[in-house]
């Protein structure tokens, strides 16, 4: 059975490649490349021995998008990726989120229903919760105020997924999951921000390998146990094999709804001070770190209840976050050997 993965170039959707390969399915990638290269598919390449072909198409061109469900009329379900995800970015140039990440998403529904695709998967976020104070959040926590245009770019494709499926016939599942970090244990595939991160843990990461100078904590004055925001971190590899279970379940047909939502998370809240002091544990390496200002888009406080997910789609998050610690590290370490080595 065959796939069509968006955004199969970037940090999530590599890591899904390679677990939906891994559990029989044949997959295609489209990836426009402008936040993401296809180093990530040549590492997936060199994990599984498939070669993946990626369209370099821009999904906001409706033609283009077209052409590449043409081809590929054989697909038994989409997982929608693609989109830009950074928070700062959101909220300086919120025109330019809404354009690229809505546009993108209508314009595939149109294909998926045009060309009658029966399953789609949906990426979305706990940001969609916003500063929510029912902790842990489940599936029905009422939505709260989007704390950036990112993560109302997030609630809107979701209600865009949701009308949708009230009229027409395609299958859908929105796993909003928490906050995705580590690499492939092979080292091989991990988080290849272009530019200056903005996700806490590559930030870490190229600190200690010397790529930044400083790190910067934003806030630490919120009301949690030692000031700073707290989050769920959880593996990209646990997260790329609920991907994997929940077009399984679709295909298998045991939804019982059009439109389904699963939290993806590991349940746990870890600080991100708690963060930093796991990465200086499993590296040995004295992070350089400064505490700063509040900064906006940031919620107080997010983790998951994963226990919908864990009933019925049988998944199971595995990797603690020291692991996860060590998976990002070892990737961080990695592309510095390969640079020196080039």
């Amino acid at each position: 059975m065959k796939v069509l993965v968006t955004g199969g170039c970037g940090f999530i959707g590599s890591h899904t490649i390679v677990d939906l390969i891994n559990n029989g399915f044949d997959v295609v990638s489209v990836d426009s490349n402008i936040r993401s290269s296809t180093l990530l598919l040549e590492g997936v390449e060199k994990i599984t021995g498939k070669k993946i072909r990626n369209y370099k198409v821009d999904l906001c061109n409706l033609e283009d998008t077209h052409a590449v469900f043409h081809e590929n009329r054989d697909i038994v379900g989409v997982i929608h990726f693609a989109a830009l995800k950074t928070v700062p970015e959101s909220v300086a140039d919120p025109l330019f989120y809404f354009q690229n990440n809505l546009t993108s998403l209508v314009n595939v529904l149109k294909c998926v229903k045009e060309f009658n695709i029966p399953n789609m998967v949906f990426s979305s976020s706990c940001s969609v919760y916003g500063n929510t104070t029912e902790l842990p959040v489940v599936e029905e926590t009422p939505l709260g105020e989007a704390q950036s245009p990112y993560a109302r770019t997030k609630q809107m494709g979701e209600q865009i997924i949701e009308d949708y499926s009230r009229v027409n016939d395609t299958q859908s599942i929105l796993l909003r999951y928490f906050n995705p970090v580590g690499a492939h244990p092979s080292a091989l595939i991990g988080e290849l921000p272009l530019g200056r991160p903005d996700n806490l843990v590559p930030v870490i990461t190229q600190t200690a390998i010397g790529k930044i100078p400083k790190l910067t904590v934003y806030g630490h004055d919120y009301d949690t146990r030692d000031g700073s925001c707290i989050r769920d971190y959880i593996y990209v590899m646990d997260i790329a094999n609920a991907h994997t279970k929940a077009m399984q379940y679709l295909i298998d047909q045991r939804n019982t709804d059009n439109c389904e939502i699963f939290n993806l998370g590991t349940g746990n809240g870890v600080t991100v001070l708690e963060c930093i002091k796991a990465f200086e544990k499993i590296s040995g390496v004295k992070l350089n770190y400064d505490l700063g200002p509040r900064r906006p888009g940031d919620v107080i406080a997010i983790y998951a209840n994963n226990s919908r997910a864990k009933k019925l789609l049988g998944w199971e998050p595995k990797t603690g976050i020291e692991d996860m610690m060590r998976t990002a590290w070892q990737w961080e370490v990695a592309l510095r050997d390969r640079v020196l080595n080039n």
